[in-house]
């Protein structure tokens, strides 16, 4: 396992859920604390600044550090887990899956009950099970047992388990949480390899928090950064396998989004994104979203606006217990990224508008 390979598990591994990242935060300043300054913004996303040889343009290179999960709503008398969900989930994908409950004393491992087919009526099974109507099992056989000696709150954060591993092609990873953690690695290996390097700007290598529920830090950590130029760092929807219509595929080269329902890329930017990446021979891939949307959608609203596109790589299965990806549509991702930062010096950037 290289220092990539591990990094990226370790931040896929960390638990953070939307409004409680701070594991996730503490692993990307494991990995970035030599590299610059790290601060926060006042919700809690984090922010390293790697200093070039100028101050300006300020660019910002944005990942999420939040993973859609759940969060306890309450316990029945019997001791099971009434939940909610944080951000989009689809019930197909929750039943008798295991989870992970963050308590004040510790993890308590559940499961979400689900009933066996022999005991499901024909019209039960053509249904989808809301998650209003499911429950977790963590083995208490009271609401005694699930206060008391769980230590089980109304409040606490739920996080899929499903750990790290890597398939049978070994540059094909699976892991919960590549939405978003790979926008954030993205960030942070981009900012690693301009250590020692020249640069005419400033990068902020950012993973906001709460987008899974509102883009609600990529407002904030904008706001304190006050970016002349972002790249929004997230996945994008692989359409290759079964049952999926699009070209987009693992192995492909990173995804540029051309239009999302909460932001249309800068055009100069645009531009510039896909005349790099022709110079340096990174293939790109492009996606279309009409529901949904990426951090973008908040930053290049801030103050009197910021050119921004959102730009990452494919990944199956996302919004659910595991998703997929290919660790060379991430390294091409860092290789475009890195050379993009070379180019936008004051001149470039103030041309964009």
């Amino acid at each position: 396992m290289d220092h990539t390979q591990r990094f990226l598990k370790d931040l896929v591994d960390a638990h953070g859920a939307p409004g409680f990242e701070g594991h996730v935060a503490r692993v990307m300043q494991g990995y970035l604390k030599d590299v610059g300054p790290i601060t926060r913004d006042k919700l809690g996303s984090f922010i390293c600044e790697k200093r070039g040889t100028s101050d300006g343009p300020r660019v910002m290179l944005a990942g999420h550090l939040d993973e859609v999960g759940f969060m306890v709503k309450s316990i029945s008398k019997d001791g099971f887990v009434k939940f909610l969900p944080l951000g989009g989930w689809w019930g197909h994908v929750v039943l008798a899956q295991r989870l992970i409950i963050k308590t004040r004393k510790g993890d308590v491992l559940g499961v979400v009950g689900s009933k066996p087919p022999h005991e499901l009526r024909d019209e039960d099974r053509k249904k989808v099970l809301e998650i209003r109507e499911m429950f977790i099992d963590v083995g208490a056989t009271s609401d005694w047992d699930a206060r008391k000696r769980l230590d089980i709150r109304p409040g606490d954060p739920i996080i899929p388990d499903s750990p790290f591993a890597v398939m049978a092609n070994p540059s094909v990873y699976l892991a919960k949480a590549w939405d978003n953690r790979i926008g954030c690695a993205m960030a942070a290996e981009t900012a690693r390899q301009l250590k020692g390097v020249a640069h005419p700007n400033t990068v902020f290598a950012v993973a906001t928090v709460q987008e899974e529920v509102g883009l609600r830090g990529a407002q904030t950590s904008a706001f304190k950064i006050q970016p002349d130029v972002a790249f929004a760092l997230d996945v994008g929807i692989a359409h290759d396998s079964p049952g999926t219509e699009g070209d987009e595929k693992l192995g492909g080269g990173p995804l540029i989004v051309v239009y999302d329902a909460t932001s249309i890329p800068n055009r100069g930017l645009l531009d510039l994104v896909i005349d790099t990446a022709k110079r340096i021979k990174v293939p790109l891939q492009f996606e279309s979203v009409e529901r949904g949307g990426t951090d973008a959608g908040r930053i290049h609203v801030t103050g009197q606006g910021v050119p921004a596109i959102s730009m990452g790589v494919p990944a199956r299965y996302i919004h659910s217990h595991v998703s997929m990806i290919d660790r060379r549509d991430f390294d091409a991702a860092v290789k475009l990224l890195v050379a993009l930062v070379k180019r936008l010096d004051k001149k470039t950037v103030a041309g964009l508008t």
